[in-house]
């Protein structure tokens, strides 16, 4: 259980944090960096939940990434090294990751084949989820920098990976049930003749 009496401690102000073996780095460390990013997509995430109200099989597995997202955090906090092997530390697993895959085949199923890519927009809630989409992809590609600096836990990028996928398949959902079209890119529409 966490307890948080103090939201400030001035321990930061220097520029460096703690992570959750008590090692300090800096702020701008590719950890702490990658750190920012996954919870970045958590509030982005939030956003989706706290906007127009949402299916309930929607609003569920959100709140179910959300938190698994606030689980990688804390994988993330606590690298992997022969000192933490004992600490027993939180880690995302392949199982994880299968939930998310389940998930995407479930809510593509009912989905219209794409013949073209697809722009962001529509409702707002898919908007919103491109939105979560396009911060998820970034914050994959912080936790591949990290693991291309230090060893890491490689079902984090994984994951990051699928859930992109899931909140793409999401948005187009979410366009299907409120009967609306998803937005077709058309290359070359702007150009003059």
């Amino acid at each position: 259980m966490v307890h948080l009496n103090r939201i400030y401690t001035r321990s930061g102000d220097a520029g460096e944090t703690s992570l959750g073996d008590g090692a300090r780095v800096l702020k701008t460390h590719p950890r702490i960096v990658a750190m920012g990013a996954v919870d970045e997509v958590n509030a982005a995430l939030g956003v989706v939940r706290a906007g127009d109200p949402l299916p309930a099989d929607f609003d569920e597995l959100l709140a179910r990434v959300q938190n698994d997202l606030f689980d990688m955090g804390a994988d993330l906090c606590v690298p992997i090294s022969p000192q933490n092997e004992g600490r027993n530390p939180l880690r995302l697993t392949a199982e994880d990751v299968e939930r998310l895959e389940r998930a995407i085949d479930r809510f593509n199923a009912d989905l219209p084949p794409l013949t073209s890519f697809i722009l962001p927009g529509g409702t707002k809630a898919a908007a919103l989820l491109h939105v979560a989409r396009a911060q998820c992809r970034r914050a994959e590609i912080d936790i591949l920098r990290l693991m291309d600096a230090e060893e890491g836990n490689r079902c984090v990028a994984v994951y990051l990976n699928r859930l992109s996928d899931l909140l793409f398949v999401l948005a187009r959902a979410a366009n299907q049930r409120a009967a609306r079209s998803d937005v077709l890119w058309q290359p070359g529409a702007n150009r003059s003749e």
